[in-house]
């Protein structure tokens, strides 16, 4: 334990959904129960229900107030669901079901309110079965991967409700991130409730800004996250109490549902955040883990190649969803070294998965013949090569339709970004596991990987990468070295530089040009590619949406 009685978590994996709930409890004071949950999007029964027990055990644990993320009762975020009236009305049904639940003790929740044809994105105060207040969301996000302009109307004052002798300011999301401070001198403690999606070091970054609003307002700040999966979204949790000296005195754990019960005015505790190759970790387990989970598949199944990126994300499929629900296959083509096969091998025997292997080389032949009449006269290029990469991802997709599973790509973004892949081929499947993690960083978390036990044999870390589709071939027969593709690429897309200031950087200014128009002509691929969970603060897909037709 650390100081004030705090849990740690041992291990990053993810637990199940509705599985590892931790209860924290304090004494003396007020209790505050902060509900990092897991809602699924439009499960809005499940979601209820899941609340509805956190409540009772709150009871047991004489909580004054409990707290629930940002749209709790819908999922986040529930997107064009909110354009159904039905969708809606279900909402404020089951909102009503939870109020039921909340007598003697109040409950701070997220909901979909409706005033005429307006929507809100709320917080209802509830107290003894009946809705004390309603709080709407003044700052609505309209950037990166929020869209809440398209469907919501902005609120236009705070709300402060007065409970047990405090006064408790009540906010959502971006409304603490906003310089403006509402709640100055005016609030005891406030509350606010998120959707907060997570991208590298966000934890730290949330903590800097409630120091702040908590300093500036003079009150004590609670911020509860939702946890969990979504689509390309992952939300990682790690709710927080800051005092009014801006000092962190109580956080839910990342990546775990949790019920943390604190009294706000007792605990202190010291909490150090996961490094950085630990948070990518979890946030791509729990992204997969939810994905595959929510969405009903069996299993997944992964082609696996004999490379470093085929082998990181078999491991994350297995600490995901465990071994008995991962499928390796090895295709071997007439350009597959042995090594490879001794590789992919010895990385399915040390994660326990299932490996089966199927050549790909005759099929490929019989391509070849066939097409002799039509491409007569002219040399192979990469037209033969992406003809073996689409026989696999044909196999692959066979076993999927046969079996049920799930197939899960390996292409990373460095790849993603430069079109270094194949429509059809090596994109075709349905989740897209290492989406937006360059290679570089590729090679940190298998070195984390394997200091949890070794899974990624010395032989495919060494070796320099290939996509063996031609004799000794390389990556960086296409590819400019990774190290420097990865850092042209975070300042192109993630930090919107220009070629210019790219250049100025120190990058060279041939090999800045070339990057940038890979990138730029390979759009019309990524609009195709499966998602994948997002860990930057500029991910492919929503954070990144330049025209295909585009001549700038």
């Amino acid at each position: 334990m650390g100081e004030g009685g705090r849990l740690h978590a041992s291990a990053c994996l993810p637990a199940g959904r509705g599985e590892g709930l931790e209860n924290l409890c304090y004494n003396s004071g007020m209790k505050l129960a902060l509900g990092q949950i897991n809602p699924t999007v439009g499960d809005l029964k499940w979601n209820a229900a899941q609340m509805i027990e956190l409540i009772a055990e709150a009871k047991k644990e004489k909580v004054d107030l409990v707290i629930f993320p940002e749209l709790a009762t819908t999922g986040y975020p529930p997107e064009d669901l909110l354009l159904k009236p039905q969708f809606i009305a279900d909402n404020l049904a089951v909102l009503k079901e939870i109020a039921k639940a909340a007598t003697g003790i109040a409950v701070y929740v997220g909901y979909v309110d409706k005033k005429g044809e307006k929507l809100f994105n709320a917080g209802a105060f509830l107290v003894d079965g009946k809705i004390k207040a309603v709080y709407h969301k003044m700052n609505l996000p309209n950037y990166a991967v929020f869209d809440e302009k398209r469907y919501f109307t902005a609120g236009t004052k705070p709300v402060v409700v007065n409970y047990q002798g405090w006064k408790i300011g009540l906010g959502i999301c971006e409304d603490i991130w906003v310089d403006k401070t509402p709640y100055r001198n005016k609030a005891d403690l406030i509350i606010n409730i998120n959707a907060s999606p997570y991208h590298l070091g966000k934890a730290s970054e949330r903590e800097k800004v409630l120091s702040a609003k908590a300093k500036a307002s003079k009150s004590y700040v609670t911020y509860v996250n939702m946890v969990g999966g979504q689509d390309e979204l992952v939300f990682d949790g790690g709710s927080m109490v800051i005092d009014q000296k801006g000092k962190l005195i109580a956080a839910c754990e990342q990546y775990q549902e949790e019920l943390l019960i604190i009294d706000i005015e007792n605990n202190r505790m010291e909490n150090q955040w996961m490094d950085e190759a630990l948070e990518i970790y979890g946030a791509l387990v729990l992204g997969t883990r939810d994905y595959i989970e929510k969405n009903g598949f069996g299993g997944v199944v992964v082609g696996l190649s004999g490379g470093i990126d085929s082998a990181l994300t078999l491991a994350i499929a297995v600490d995901a969803l465990g071994k008995e629900k991962v499928h390796a296959i090895f295709m071997p083509s007439e350009y597959t070294v042995e090594q490879s096969r001794a590789d992919a091998k010895k990385v399915a025997e040390n994660l326990g998965v299932e490996f089966a292997e199927i050549p790909i080389s005759e099929v490929f032949t019989r391509y070849l013949e066939t097409l002799i009449p039509h491409f007569m006269g002219r040399p192979a290029d990469c037209t033969e090569e992406n003809l073996q990469a689409r026989i696999r991802g044909n196999y692959l997709m066979a076993l999927s339709n046969k079996f049920g599973w799930l197939v899960l790509t390996t292409g990373n973004k460095s790849e993603m970004s430069t079109g270094y892949c194949t429509l059809y081929g090596d994109m075709a499947g349905g989740f897209a596991v290492l989406k937006d993690v360059p290679k570089t960083t590729v090679y940190e978390l298998v070195k984390w990987r394997n200091q949890q036990g070794e899974v990624v044999p010395r032989s495919i870390i060494d070796r320099p990468p290939t996509a063996e589709l031609r004799p000794n071939q390389t990556d960086q027969d296409t590819l400019p070295p990774y190290d420097i593709l990865d850092g042209i690429m975070k300042a192109y897309v993630e930090d919107n530089k220009s070629t210019n200031e790219i250049v100025k950087q120190g990058f060279d200014a041939a090999i800045v040009k070339k990057v940038v128009a890979m990138i730029d002509r390979s759009e019309y691929k990524r609009r195709q590619a499966p998602p994948g969970p997002r860990i930057s603060r500029r991910a492919f897909g929503k954070d990144w949406r330049p025209p295909i037709t585009n001549h700038y």
